[in-house]
């Protein structure tokens, strides 16, 4: 990748070892939990990634609030997306949904603890992440009024009408079927909500005001659609190695994806025009900060993996 991305690399790389330096201490070691779950979790928790959502949390934060205290703060809430987010791919790799052998290049949780296992190991991280917010209020990070608007909001982009709508909707949809709207369906809810909710939660940890907060809500579902569409076109033209998956999977289980409706050109093209949508959107909040936000979206649509 060019060098001019050099600087962002390097900021978000910064973002994500603050964030893995509390994951597997988030979950207290004095707790009694079998050992097995524990190991499980610590597992998916531990296998690396972009940590693109916690590393959201912290910018945000860090944008709207000008300085780096903001971010320090948001540490906790970073950590409760990211138990999320590994929840969601540990469900997701079981034989019920898309039924992958390998994650961000290791086996996946349930080819190594077992099914029953992997599905408990997710059930634990989905609970802590709330466990985790309102210990980010018990601290004084934040106040217990941010806590409940942020516990609200993961529920809300997380569950039924978020996330795992997104999900449900994927597992119904089939090449030949599914159209355009409900594609858009999917990806908005199944990668975007997470990427919507982490934004505004480190917008709400800097303080923004609710102006922000909806502007930060554009650029998170731009941001997060552009996202799931590059990975598209990736699982059709990126390197298995860098991705640290197999590619062509979408093609093998029949899912529609916007290359199949649109071509890879055309859905380049939507990927230019969103991440366009979604710095517009941080420029119109005049955020304290908004540099890195704005460099972030540049470097997700160039990225190859």
């Amino acid at each position: 990748m060019d060098d001019q991305f050099a600087g962002i690399r390097t900021y978000l790389a910064e973002l994500a070892a603050k964030v893995e330096a509390e994951l597997t201490r988030a979950l207290p070691a004095s707790w009694d939990v079998p050992q097995p779950l524990r190991d499980a979790m610590a597992y998916s928790l531990e296998a690396g990634g972009k940590r693109l959502r916690p590393s959201f949390v912290l910018a945000a934060a860090e944008a709207v609030g000008g300085d780096k205290a903001a971010a320090n703060a948001a540490i906790p809430i970073a950590c409760a997306i990211e138990y999320i987010h590994t929840y969601s791919l540990i469900h997701d790799d079981l034989p019920a949904m898309d039924n992958d052998d390998y994650r961000r290049g290791k086996l996946t949780n349930h080819k190594v603890f077992g099914e029953a296992m992997a599905i408990l190991a997710g059930d634990s991280l989905l609970t802590h992440a709330f466990y985790l917010v309102a210990q980010a209020a018990r601290s004084g990070g934040i106040s217990a009024a941010a806590a409940l608007d942020i516990s609200e909001e993961l529920s809300y982009f997380a569950g039924a009408r978020g996330m795992v709508g997104g999900q449900a909707a994927d597992m119904l949809g089939e090449q030949g079927v599914t159209t355009m709207q409900e594609l858009e369906y999917i990806h908005l809810h199944k990668t975007s909500d997470l990427i919507v909710f982490s934004l505004k939660a480190g917008g709400r940890v800097g303080k923004a005001d609710d102006r922000q907060l909806a502007l930060l809500e554009a650029y998170g579902r731009n941001i997060g659609l552009a996202f799931q569409i590059q990975d598209d076109i990736l699982d059709l033209t990126g390197d298995a190695q860098k991705l640290g998956k197999k590619t062509q999977s979408d093609v093998e289980q029949k899912k529609v994806t916007y290359p199949y409706l649109l071509g890879i050109e055309e859905s380049r093209t939507l990927v230019e025009r969103l991440t366009q949508e979604a710095k517009s959107a941080v420029l119109e909040a005049e955020l304290a900060a908004p540099g890195k936000l704005l460099e972030i979206a540049d470097y997700l649509v160039h990225r190859d993996h």
